[in-house]
């Protein structure tokens, strides 16, 4: 018995050791915190916005002091949906309810991790007002000092009234007069129901459950509040069934106007949900924001006011979002054309399918049904890719995807950050044929890649942010390889084609080198999206035109877009110009070369074959090519001159020596004509379609031969077949021709 006593008197001192160790920490790590009512209410200073040099970007909040909403002008099934839903039991403890405590600490040690948290209205509002994000025990222990603080102080109302006026709601909305207006066009006093369960379900993942964002989670959060409030009684099933039934709000994007701030904060909510902190507190948020640059861009934005538009302006080195303009927000469009380099040719470029060379027919196809038309109707026969890429022709892209495969497409695509949806798959895809699009700020994103040599990494409006003080995120590069860097030159390189003689024209004045790419979305009733986008080694710049309800436009891709597309360039250039900085052109990786193709062989039969050495400049073509794939093959036309037999044929004592339309017009030919005794010379000069020897004798056999000359070097002779005059004996030519035809053709 003593060895026990001893034993438990043991235990019991440790055990007071603890405490008294406990006690004294909590005293010393608690001792300088203390309540700070002025930190409870929110005002201009609470949250603070810098731009790309760390200046204070003024009249970035959505709030003000005086959206503070009192608690006398909220009503109670609002005030109740926040509390069935965050903290149920909120009116009955005194800061920290212990039975959820003891639930979630049980919970979460089935689970093995930290899933479920406890925290009540009353701490989440200490967390976000007072307290850095770490999650650590010293910043618990001054949580619950300050939360038996806040409870002394106030009464459970006014707690409330501050919770709800510091809470963020996503879309740059702190405190619910904010929300309320934007969500719902309301005061507070006039929320419904519907309403509340709605803000409410918000608090949990703004970025998630937002209505304008995901409509269908945003739902469900709603019902989740709603079967709160009619578990804890606060509401009948009738009045639940009635608020399911009430519509979420959709977004008014004309009023919205959204700005670069409306993106930071869309942002900052999602940074917020992946990293695991709360919005709230003293916020510092550092962007890429250029201030004149976006001045410029609001500018063009409100001369041009006949539809909706957005435009985006990104830095290559950081891939920060400099500035943008939006009146519809991150709306998801067809991408039409736009599609086409991402999805078609440069991943067939990366599979080595095609070169800026290679020639495409251009005609019309079916595909199971599927029948594509250009855009003008017009069909152009044989082109090279890099002028189906200038013209944005649809044909030669389905036909590309076609070979190239949809699946292998799509998956060049989800590098790119743009997922395909399987209901998409189809060649419809390489046109932009889809059902819900992609934003304008992914597509540009996904450009980037090809102005940074086929890297794919994050991009963004936000670099770093701080709450109360403490770093709790900063952007990090990711880079992923989404082509390799000589396929990403060679579009480029296409693209460059395209702002000097394609569709994206308007930009060749521009005194330095761009790539540039346009589309253009219709229907039966006329077009609904036009798009132009441009890179530069320095930056990557997007424009969209179009309504948010589809009403038809009156633009095309290489219409206005294209013009406000030059005038961003230009203010850009201008900018770069007056501090001596340079737009330097793309560097050519040095696994691409230049090769000099036969002209002729590229434009009679449609194959890629190096020029001959001998060849004269207007018979080159020069174009880029992968070094491992240069043709092999070499042209010697003008080394060793050849042709194609000619045709003979006699008729009324006349020879007829018929040259076949690709024997080249630069020989001169020489004709020759023997008959076993005599050798005459009866033609030497340029190229003719057709030589007629009448000068010949009756019962004679001639044999012609037809020599093809290229300056001083005189080809192979080709002998043609015997002519014969004799009676009696039909001529050869005419023998050959009776053979390759049908007896009802005599």
């Amino acid at each position: 018995m003593k060895i026990i006593r001893k034993i438990l008197l043991a235990l019991l001192i440790a055990f007071l050791a603890c405490v008294l160790i406990g006690f004294g920490y909590y005293l010393a790590v608690t001792k300088k915190v203390a309540l700070q009512p002025e930190k409870l209410i929110l005002n201009e200073k609470s949250i603070v916005v810098y731009d790309e040099n760390g200046v204070t970007v003024q009249n970035t909040a959505a709030f003000a002091p005086h959206q503070t909403a009192l608690s006398s002008d909220i009503p109670q099934h609002v005030k109740q949906a926040f509390v069935d839903t965050e903290d149920r039991r909120f009116y009955k403890h005194g800061g920290f309810d212990v039975k959820r405590i003891v639930r979630a600490a049980m919970n979460n040690l089935k689970a093995g991790s930290f899933k479920e948290g406890a925290s009540t209205i009353s701490q989440q509002l200490i967390k976000n007002t007072h307290l850095s994000q770490e999650k650590t025990v010293k910043r618990k222990l001054r949580e619950w000092k300050l939360t038996r603080a806040l409870e002394k102080k106030y009464s459970k109302d006014e707690i409330l009234e501050k919770y709800l006026n510091t809470i963020y709601f996503g879309h740059s909305c702190f405190g619910i007069k904010s929300a309320a207006e934007f969500y719902f066009g309301k005061s507070p006093a006039e929320l419904s129901l519907a309403d509340s369960a709605i803000l409410a379900g918000l608090v949990k993942s703004p970025n998630n459950y937002s209505p304008f964002k995901n409509p269908e989670r945003c739902a469900r959060r709603k019902e989740s509040v709603l079967n709160a409030m009619l578990k804890n009684g606060h509401i009948t099933a009738e009045e639940k069934t009635e608020a399911m039934n009430e519509p979420l709000p959709l977004p008014v994007y004309r009023e919205q106007n959204a700005g670069y701030m409306s993106f930071v904060f869309d942002e900052l909510g999602a940074i917020a949900e992946e990293r695991g902190f709360t919005v709230g507190g003293n916020i510092e948020i550092f962007t890429y924001l250029d201030q004149d640059l976006q001045a410029e861009l609001e500018r063009i934005g409100n001369e041009h006011t006949d539809c909706d538009k957005s435009m985006f302006v990104l830095d290559k080195e950081t891939r920060g979002f400099k500035g943008c303009v939006s009146t519809v927000g991150n709306i998801r469009r067809l991408p039409g054309s736009l599609i086409k380099p991402l999805l078609v040719y440069t991943p067939a470029l990366e599979e080595n399918i095609l070169s800026p060379a290679t020639p495409i027919l251009d005609e019309k196809v079916n595909y199971a049904g599927y029948s594509p038309d250009n855009y003008n109707g017009k069909l152009y026969g044989y082109l090279s890719a890099r002028e189906c890429v200038e013209k944005s022709l649809n044909i030669p892209a389905v036909k590309t995807l076609e070979t190239l495969g949809i699946e292998k497409g799509a998956k060049y695509l989800e590098k790119l950050g743009l997922s395909v949806d399987d209901e998409d798959k189809s060649l419809a895809l390489a046109l932009g044929g889809m059902r819900n699009g992609y934003t304008l700020r992914d597509l540009t994103a996904a450009y980037s890649a090809l102005q940074n040599g086929g890297i794919m990494d994050t991009c963004g409006f936000i670099s770093a942010v701080k709450i109360n003080g403490t770093p709790v995120y900063k952007k990090r590069s990711n880079p992923t390889k989404a082509f390799s860097e000589d396929s990403a030159y060679l579009m480029t390189d296409m693209l460059m084609s395209t702002a000097k003689n394609g569709t994206a024209k308007k930009l060749r004045s521009l005194p330095f080198e761009i790539a540039a790419k346009t589309g253009t979305v219709g229907t039966e009733n006329g077009n609904t999206d036009a798009y132009a986008l441009s890179y530069t080694t320095r930056d990557c710049v997007s424009v969209w035109l179009g309504n948010a309800d589809n009403a038809p436009i009156s633009h095309t891709g290489g219409g206005l877009p294209c013009n406000l597309l030059l005038t961003i360039n230009e203010f850009l250039y201008n900018r770069y110009d007056k501090t001596g900085v340079c737009i330097e052109p793309f560097t050519k990786p040095e696994t691409i070369a230049y090769a000099e193709l036969d002209k002729t062989a590229y434009y009679d039969t449609h194959t890629l074959t190096l020029a001959d050495d001998n060849a004269p400049t207007e018979y080159r073509i020069k174009e880029l090519f992968k070094n491992s794939a240069i043709p092999l093959s070499k042209s010697d036309c003008f080394t060793n001159p050849s042709i194609v037999t000619p045709d003979i044929r006699l008729c009324d004592n006349k020879v007829t020596i018929l040259f076949d339309k690709r024997s080249p017009t630069y020989y001169t030919y020489k004709i020759d004509r023997y008959d076993y005794a005599t050798h005459t010379t009866v033609y030497q000069g340029e190229y003719l379609e057709s030589f007629i020897d009448g000068d010949i004798l009756a019962d004679k056999n001639y044999i012609y031969t037809v020599t093809p000359i290229y300056g001083s070097r005189e080809g192979k002779p080709v002998t043609l077949p015997t002519v014969s005059t004799k009676k009696g004996e039909k001529p050869q030519n005419e023998e050959h021709a009776i053979l390759g035809k049908e007896w009802w053709e005599y």
